[in-house]
């Protein structure tokens, strides 16, 4: 498709981050000199200042990582910005260069086990997290699973051999699920009442979440031609076995937890008339990054639509129906997060930020998926 409406309205349009972005990644037409002027302007911008001014002593940014916001009536994060996984995909959103010395060190940090050990005991709770951090990695939902995660949105997935051990760990999450005919192969029933008394797998259960997605798609060293079509068919498998109100825990110990966004349920594609705050384009966009191409259906459907939607003008809207879901959708763009989608626009209440927002999703989008 020919997306010069689309370029040419995003460079009219854009702020710094996502005109560098643009030009580096996608049109590859960036000098060395406008690069340095760019990145200068984002790291001006207001969410790279706060990032910047939590930044401690030992490299590490904020406190804890996916972790409380308040304990015992205690506001432990000023912002969402200052907890680790929050700073490290803003760092990786604005694309700020893995040689940077606020990303460098911060790697360092994360890397060190005597830095960890005294970042992950600033509350009584995060201490045996910490201590138990590799249980539950087979599905993601532990805290080294978020740590080698955020390693690899940052650059840094492929230059360790425990980094590569993981890459294995989630490819096999995605090889289980092909041999699953249904959901409830693998998830056992709680002998209890409790009101979410959902089924569960146990910790070392192989099962994909967005985590080992993310984890996969920012990575190379695990990328054969075979580890690719696996990964692809597993995704179209999980469409075709996975029913839209499957529920599942995951048993660490005698607790069960929620996943960290298990993808136990239909993925869907883009379309014009579905708003979704919570991982809707970025899922989108990963599973684009592993190189899968269109043999997975979603993708597919999600070219065809959005190359419709761009036709006239080439700029990509959200038709809002009601001030809530407006409200809802502007509110979760305030800041990075977990199971938000990607926003690069500094304030989306300024003229057209919104739609660059889209727009520019849109022609990375397709451009993944040609790649």
């Amino acid at each position: 498709m020919n997306l010069s409406k689309s370029i040419d309205f995003l460079l009219e349009n854009v702020g710094p981050v996502i005109e560098y972005r643009l030009k580096k990644e996608i049109l590859n037409a960036l000098s060395k000199t406008e690069e340095e002027n760019l990145l200068e302007r984002i790291v001006q911008t207001p969410h790279m200042e706060l990032v910047q001014s939590y930044v401690k002593p030992n490299g590490y940014i904020g406190s804890g990582m996916h972790s409380w916001g308040n304990w015992r009536g205690e506001i432990l994060h000023q912002t969402p910005l200052q907890d680790g996984e929050s700073a490290a995909r803003l760092l990786s959103y604005y694309a700020i260069p893995h040689t940077y010395p606020i990303i460098s060190n911060f790697i360092k940090a994360v890397r060190d086990e005597s830095v960890l050990r005294d970042e992950f005991s600033y509350i009584p709770p995060e201490i045996p997290r910490f201590e138990n951090r590799f249980v539950g990695i087979n599905n993601g939902s532990c805290l080294m699973a978020l740590m080698y995660t955020m390693q690899a949105l940052l650059g840094y997935g492929d230059d360790t051999e425990e980094l590569r051990d993981f890459q294995q760990i989630c490819l096999k999450g995605f090889e289980r699920v092909l041999t699953l005919s249904d959901l409830s192969d693998i998830t056992k029933t709680r002998k209890s009442k409790a009101k979410y008394a959902y089924p569960h797998i146990e910790a070392d259960e192989y099962f994909p979440c967005s985590y080992t997605l993310s984890m996969l798609a920012h990575t190379k060293h695990w990328r054969t031609p075979e580890a690719v079509q696996l990964v692809a068919d597993a995704l179209n498998h999980i469409n075709k076995i996975m029913k839209p109100d499957n529920n599942m825990h995951v048993r660490i110990g005698n607790k069960y937890y929620v996943p960290c966004l298990a993808l136990n349920r239909p993925l869907r594609p883009f379309r014009m008339n579905t708003i979704d705050t919570i991982l809707y384009r970025r899922l989108l966009t990963e599973i684009a990054m592993l190189g899968v191409g269109d043999s997975v259906d979603i993708i597919k459907e999600s070219i065809a639509n959005l190359e419709e939607a761009l036709s006239d003008d080439g700029i990509l809207r959200i038709a809002f129906t009601s001030a809530y879901q407006k409200h809802t959708l502007y509110e979760s763009a305030k800041w990075p997060g977990a199971y938000t989608d990607v926003f690069l626009e500094s304030d989306l209440k300024l003229k057209f930020a919104l739609e660059c927002d889209l727009t520019f999703w849109a022609v990375q989008f397709l451009h993944l998926a040609d790649s």
